[in-house]
């Protein structure tokens, strides 16, 4: 149990890491924007790497690294929490519009990302 608790915690710290860079690499790319492009960004290519991960995984009997990469890793990528602040944030504004785009955006995107993982790491293991 101890063993699987740190690859979680190792995993989640360098997801963690890595969704920081990518939002600082973003936010150096677009400069200050009201949109949260960075966590639509994170959310859309962490699902997409969880569905390749979820192929690949299946068909190399790598099913045990799970706790590493989707739990830890992806989910500390991944940023839902992060999503539902930001949602509120343009709420709280009076921003309806945006807040609905962002949710409708971030929900199409991530599950279309996903499945694209799952399409393409199929047919690279077919």
């Amino acid at each position: 149990m101890f063993s699987t608790l740190s690859l979680v915690a190792l995993g989640g710290a360098c997801g963690a890491a890595l969704r920081y860079l990518a939002g600082v690499t973003l936010y150096r790319w677009t400069g200050p924007t009201d949109f949260p492009i960075a966590i639509i960004s994170v959310n859309v290519v962490g699902s997409f790497l969880m569905g390749v991960f979820v192929v690949v995984a299946a068909h190399k009997g790598l099913t045990h690294l799970s706790p590493l990469v989707m739990t830890g890793l992806l989910g500390g990528f991944t940023t839902f929490s992060a999503f539902s602040l930001e949602t509120v944030t343009l709420i709280e504004r009076g921003d309806y519009g945006a807040a609905g785009l962002y949710v409708g955006v971030s929900v199409v995107l991530s599950i279309l990302g996903l499945m694209l993982g799952l399409f393409l790491a199929r047919g690279m293991v077919a």
